[in-house]
């Protein structure tokens, strides 16, 4: 027999307040007897299929809360892990080169009170160039471009590599009242020892690119950085100076770009915030000089009487150095200052940079220690155009900046007397950054970078750098030599331009390829012969997985 539902037996309705209340009182008596009428007369069978059935109701409302309670925990840990990221940057792609693209969220791991967030990609990628340089992803800017005496300008080359591919490490600690802090490492295999080679089991060394320790106070809103990072000339994309917020150019080329102002050393960073819109920053970094005698082959033969000038510049490398290179003999780091600012449109920065240079000249009979400075202004800024064109402009003029070149022209010159002098140059890049949707991004930048001449001359004999009596005859003919092609770099101009396509985006990261061309040109200062000039052209392809960005 069928339950008897006790709504389904009502008393007949009335009016008024009277009428009201009966009713009421009709119902409540029709549902108990209803009530009583179904224990009664309910076979037993059937209360233990209506108690069954409401068994498996109840069961199935508890696996849905359960399901529910599930998918907010994993919008709990998606919200933690967007907001306990690191900051992007462009594709190193290097921002992180820099990644090619922000990530979107990042997996982060809880070791103690110390949150741990990881990132990089693996790459591969290859190169192609017209003339040949024995280079890796990282291409030489300057001296590696050949001219036409040399056998390197007959010859093409092509490498695949895979020693771009990254790892990173971000570890935030707790708070402290107001004190907050973490390290971050970020590290390839661009680098090579002495065992490193390509014959059978590719062998290259793990590299430090950044290691660094932040401490932060909210209250106050400054941090102070010590370990290796992006040099402070490097430009930012906020006023906030952020580390890992560095702009850098998203080519597939790990030099990246004629005229853009950047090095990776240790340094001592402190950085005043001023709300959202400006802040002040102070960096003392690890100096290390380029400089030019003419006398030591260093970057070309000697010129004739060169041979009367002797300076001490540089060591090779002893305890923990690399014994297979050079290194300057510093008396102080070099020192920059920035004050950077958002004033609603863009972001704009402006900085100081100074550097001090030394030798030691056996010209007197105890020898003499020669000391100077050089100083150079730099500035930078970002424009949005629209909401998917961005423009970038950065510069740095002066003296002695030739080391925060990616063409690294020399810093300074050795003078007759042994004295040193600090080379005046300047480098300026500018560039255009297309996004028209998440899956594509277009790049196009030029740079350029020159030096001014340093020439010194005692009778017959040239000294310095660029002077007008050195021998650039044999650049420019099959028959030239070394010695008929002195040819010091007056200036290098470069452009490129490439895409990154995000092909796959999902739970498994996202899958990104790379195309890049570049056009470089390499101007020697006018001596005896002329003013030689030498190109290069290449192209590049990447692949890269990033299995922790989605």
């Amino acid at each position: 027999m069928t339950p008897i539902r006790p709504e389904l037996h009502r008393a007949p309705a009335s009016t008024g307040p009277a009428g009201s209340a009966v009713a009421r009182r009709s119902r409540v008596v029709a549902a108990a007897v209803a009530a009583a009428l179904s224990v009664v007369f309910t076979p037993h069978a059937v209360a233990q299929q209506a108690t069954a059935a409401q068994l498996q109701t109840l069961k199935d409302q508890i696996d849905a809360l359960q399901r529910q309670i599930q998918q907010l925990q994993q919008q709990q840990a998606a919200q933690a892990a967007q907001a306990a990221k690191p900051a992007t940057q462009p594709p190193a792609p290097a921002t992180a080169a820099a990644a090619p693209a922000p990530a979107s969220s990042a997996p982060i791991l809880k070791a103690g009170p110390v949150t741990l967030t990881f990132g990089g990609y693996a790459a591969f990628e290859g190169v192609y160039r017209d003339k040949n340089q024995t280079a890796d992803i990282g291409s030489n800017y300057n001296a590696s471009i050949p001219f036409n005496y040399q056998t390197n300008d007959h010859i093409d080359e092509t490498r695949f590599s895979a020693r771009q591919s990254r790892f990173s490490l971000l570890a935030q600690g707790p708070k402290y009242g107001s004190l907050s802090g973490e390290a971050y490492l970020e590290s390839d295999f661009l680098s090579a020892g002495v065992s490193s080679n390509s014959a059978e089991s590719n062998s290259y060394t793990l590299r430090v690119r950044n290691f660094y320790g932040v401490l932060r106070d909210s209250d106050t809103d400054w941090y102070l950085l010590a370990g290796q990072s992006w040099s402070l000339a490097t430009l930012y994309g906020n006023a906030q100076l952020a580390p890992r917020g560095e702009r850098v150019p998203q080519t597939i080329d790990a030099q990246y770009v004629t005229g853009f102002n950047w090095t990776r050393n240790a340094q001592l960073r402190w950085v005043k915030l001023f709300g959202k819109t400006a802040s002040f920053g102070l960096s003392v970094e690890s100096p290390q000089a380029s400089i030019y005698t003419g006398c030591s082959g260093v970057a070309t033969p000697a010129p004739a009487g060169c041979g009367s000038v002797s300076a001490l510049i540089t060591n090779t490398g002893g305890s923990l150095l690399n014994s297979t290179t050079n290194y300057s003999i510093d008396f102080a780091p070099d020192i920059i200052a920035k004050f950077a600012f958002d004033p609603g449109f863009g972001h704009y920065e402006v900085y100081g940079l100074a550097r001090g240079f030394r030798d030691r000249s056996p010209n007197t009979a105890s020898g003499t220690n020669n000391t100077t400075w050089g100083g150079s202004i730099g500035a930078g800024m970002i424009l949005p155009i629209g909401k998917l064109l961005e423009f970038q402009l950065s510069g740095l003029a002066g003296s002695g900046n030739g080391r925060y070149g990616s063409s690294q022209l020399p810093d300074a010159v050795v003078k007759n007397d042994g004295s040193v002098v600090a080379l005046k140059e300047w480098q300026a890049m500018g560039g255009f950054l297309l996004k028209p949707n998440p899956l594509w991004t277009f790049y196009l930048y030029a740079g350029e970078e020159k030096a001014s001449r340093a020439a010194y001359n005692v009778g017959a004999n040239g000294y310095g750098y660029g002077n007008y009596v050195y021998n650039n005859s044999g650049c420019n003919l099959l028959t030239g030599s070394a010695a008929t092609c002195i040819a010091n770099t007056q200036s290098v101009e470069m452009v490129t331009a490439g895409t990154w396509w995000k092909v796959y985006q999902g739970d498994i990261g996202n899958f990104q390829v790379g195309l890049e061309y570049s056009w470089l040109e390499r101007k020697a200062f006018s001596g005896i012969g002329g003013d030689p000039s030498a190109n290069i052209g290449m192209g590049f392809v990447s692949f890269r997985w990033y299995p922790y960005q989605k």
